[in-house]
């Protein structure tokens, strides 16, 4: 079965940050048996078996796109850039498409990579996050999908089942809504945490006000003082003042995060305010024994148990009440286990994320012969 793969995200390599998750969704489908992948991302080592699909000129286009934040980072900000980037991308995915005619099937990751699909019946599956709910509120954007979609068997397999009900009401009566959890590398369930004194809390997210949320606000009270720490990783998207008080480190490598920081972190926070699915940080700090303490949203809900494996929060006192319970060890160890349980009965590894998806290459190309 030859299918070829698209997303704009892909990490440059083994120290960098971006789209890892799409390294390890590639490499566990092609070791699949019998299956030919072709990836069409930006440039960036490839595991075996993985063919590139882009051809010199668009990859040195979109590597200069992730040098750039991305196509959702180039919209937001408006100008020139937020038109030219995604003309540009559909233009070349329009090439794309047309130059790998002999695939039997599309993987296409973002709604967006499926708007210049050719009218040749050929089945696609889509992956969905939270941001391409968005897109279906740009004019014209949801009849192009759909009308790409009714010559085809779809799959639209959104990260996390919050988002099947709006993909159900746009795309449920011309193709089949899917959730699909992504899969969790196996070496952070191997991770043996021992907390330090004092307390380090991470925040692992890109800057920008909506992924902070009341982040600084709320934080202040209890880290300020010098009683607790909290260390922040990511990019800075936007301009951030960053207090003081907390240990802003960057970007950092998945590497760095499960040899150094998880291993001694009292717990992960994220009181994001922005749409998103189910975001891999939180999974991958899940099946790190870590416990989540996270702003009470639809994304969040939908992998912390409150008061079980984390605490859902809503209200700077219920904030503050999570981070204090959770300072106690026996209730840290004891969500902490929770929390990786959980990731490995629901979510396992990517191996089993990629059986999922190839499930669903089979039963697209059953609906497309019947």
């Amino acid at each position: 079965m030859r299918v070829l793969m698209v997303s704009t995200s892909y990490p440059k390599d083994l120290s960098d940050w971006k789209g890892v998750f799409i390294r390890d969704m590639a490499r566990s489908i092609a070791a699949k048996k019998d299956i030919e992948l072709h990836l069409w991302a930006p440039p960036g080592t490839l595991p075996d078996k993985v063919q590139p699909a882009a051809t010199p000129t668009e990859s040195a286009w979109l590597d200069q796109l992730m040098a750039a934040g991305g196509v959702s980072h180039l919209m937001r900000q408006g100008g020139l850039a937020s038109t030219l980037a995604p003309a540009k991308l559909l233009y070349l995915l329009w090439k794309t498409y047309r130059r790998h005619a002999n695939v039997d099937v599309y993987h296409l990751n973002w709604l967006q990579c499926a708007l210049p699909l050719p009218n040749n019946g050929k089945p696609a599956l889509l992956t969905v996050l939270g941001n391409d709910l968005k897109l279906m509120n740009v004019p014209l954007v949801r009849s192009l999908l759909r009308r790409n979609m009714r010559s085809r068997p779809v799959a639209i397999c959104p990260n996390a089942e919050w988002m099947r009900q709006p993909l159900e009401a746009a795309f449920g009566d011309i193709a089949q809504i899917k959730p699909v959890s992504f899969g969790i590398a196996p070496h952070w369930y191997e991770i043996e945490r021992s907390p330090a004194s004092p307390h380090q809390w991470l925040a692992v997210t890109r800057l920008t006000a909506n992924k902070l949320g009341p982040l600084f606000e709320w934080s202040a009270p209890l880290f300020a003082g010098g009683e607790r720490e909290l260390h922040l990783f990511g990019p800075m998207q936007e301009q951030i003042e960053v207090p003081r008080w907390v240990h802003y480190h960057g970007s950092a490598t998945p590497q760095e995060l499960a040899s150094t920081w998880f291993p001694r972190a009292t717990g992960l926070v994220t009181l994001s305010r922005h749409a998103e699915g189910r975001p891999q940080v939180m999974l991958e700090a899940m099946a790190s024994g870590l416990p989540i303490v996270a702003s009470d949203m639809p994304a969040h809900a939908s992998i912390v148990e409150n008061h079980r494996s984390g605490r859902l929060c809503d209200t700077q006192g219920s904030f503050e009440d999570a981070i204090r319970q959770l300072e106690d060890p026996a209730i840290n160890a004891q969500y902490g286990a929770a929390a990786r349980a959980w990731a490995r009965d629901d979510f396992g590894t990517w191996d089993d994320c990629a059986g999922r998806y190839v499930d669903i290459y089979q039963s697209l190309l059953t609906s497309r012969h019947a």
